[in-house]
C-alpha cells in the first residue's frame, strides 16, 4: 500500500489484513509518499526493488485536481506531476521486477480526457490560461499516451493497460473544483459509483487471463474508446521523451 496520507494508508492496509485468509498472517507493508516530491518517488522505488525481486502488479492510481495552479519543489505544475511524471518514474525505476515477474501496469486514466485535447507538440506546461479542469484532462490523456508507448516499449515482458473508473463518490470529487466540485455541491454526487465499483475494472486488468488489449484503454471490464489525442503514437513517443528528460533517464 502507497499513500501520501500516512493515517489513511494505515487504515486501509489494516482492513485488507483483516480481510485477508486465515491462514495468511502476512502484513501489508505501508509507505508513505508525496508524489509532489520525485525523491519521495525515486526513494520509493528503491526501497520496492530491494525487496521485491518480482512485482506482478502495479497500479499507478496516484491522482489530484486543482482549482488553481501550483508547482512541485521540482519545478513541475502539481497535476502534470502527481498524475503522471511520478507515476512514470515509478514504473521506470521498477522495470528490473516488473520484468522478472511478466508483470501487469495498470494505470487509472479517466473519462475526462475527452474534455480537451492533448496539443500536438507535447509539452509539461499547463493550458493557458490556466484551467483545474483542462490539466486534469490532459493528464488523464497522458495516462493513455504512456500505456500505449509502455506497452510497445516493453512487449512481451510487461502488460501495460489502462482504464476509466467513471464518476465515483469520493472526496477527491469534492476537492478538485470544476466540474466534479459543482457535482458535490449540488448533491449529484449521491449518483455515482462506490469506490468498490469505480475499482472493479482496475482489479480485472490485474488479475483476468484475457478480455483486455495490451496498450488499450478500458472501462467496465471491457475495452473502451478513447479520444484520437490518447491513442496517437506520435504523441505517446514525444511524451515518453519529455518525461524521460524531466526525470533525468533515459528514453
Amino acid at each position: 500500500m502507497v499513500g501520501r496520507s500516512a493515517e489513511k494508508t494505515a487504515t486501509v492496509a489494516d482492513e485488507l489484513e483483516r480481510q485477508g485468509h486465515p491462514d495468511d498472517h502476512r502484513e501489508v507493508e505501508r509507505h508513505t509518499v508525496d508524489f509532489a516530491r520525485l525523491d519521495d518517488v525515486r526513494a520509493l522505488a528503491a526501497t520496492l526493488a530491494e525487496q521485491h525481486r518480482r512485482i506482478d502488479v502495479l497500479a499507478n492510481n496516484a491522482g489530484a485536481s486543482f482549482p488553481r495552479r501550483t508547482t512541485t519543489v521540482d519545478g513541475f505544475e502539481t497535476t502534470f506531476q502527481v498524475d503522471h511524471l511520478a507515476g512514470y518514474l515509478l514504473t521506470r525505476l521498477l522495470e528490473e521486477p516488473l520484468r522478472a515477474a511478466r508483470g501487469r501496469v495498470v494505470t487509472t486514466s479517466s473519462f475526462m480526457h475527452r474534455i480537451g485535447p492533448l496539443p500536438r507538440r507535447v509539452t509539461a506546461d499547463p493550458p493557458r490560461p490556466y484551467s483545474g479542469m483542462l490539466a486534469y484532462s490532459r493528464a488523464k490523456t497522458m495516462n493513455a499516451l504512456f500505456t500505449r508507448e509502455l506497452a510497445r516499449r516493453w512487449a512481451p515482458d510487461v502488460t501495460a493497460t489502462c482504464y476509466t473508473p467513471g464518476a465515483v463518490a469520493t472526496s477527491f470529487g469534492a476537492r478538485s473544483g470544476g466540474l466534479s466540485g459543482l457535482a458535490w455541491k449540488l448533491g449529484l454526487s449521491r449518483s455515482f459509483r462506490t469506490p468498490a465499483q469505480g475499482a472493479d475494472t482496475l482489479v480485472w486488468l490485474a488479475t483476468a487471463a484475457e478480455g483486455w488489449r495490451n496498450g488499450g484503454f478500458h472501462a467496465d471490464r471491457d475495452t473502451a474508446p478513447a479520444m484520437p489525442w490518447a491513442t496517437d503514437d506520435r504523441r505517446a513517443r514525444d511524451l515518453w521523451q519529455l518525461s524521460a528528460d524531466a526525470v533525468g533517464l533515459p528514453a
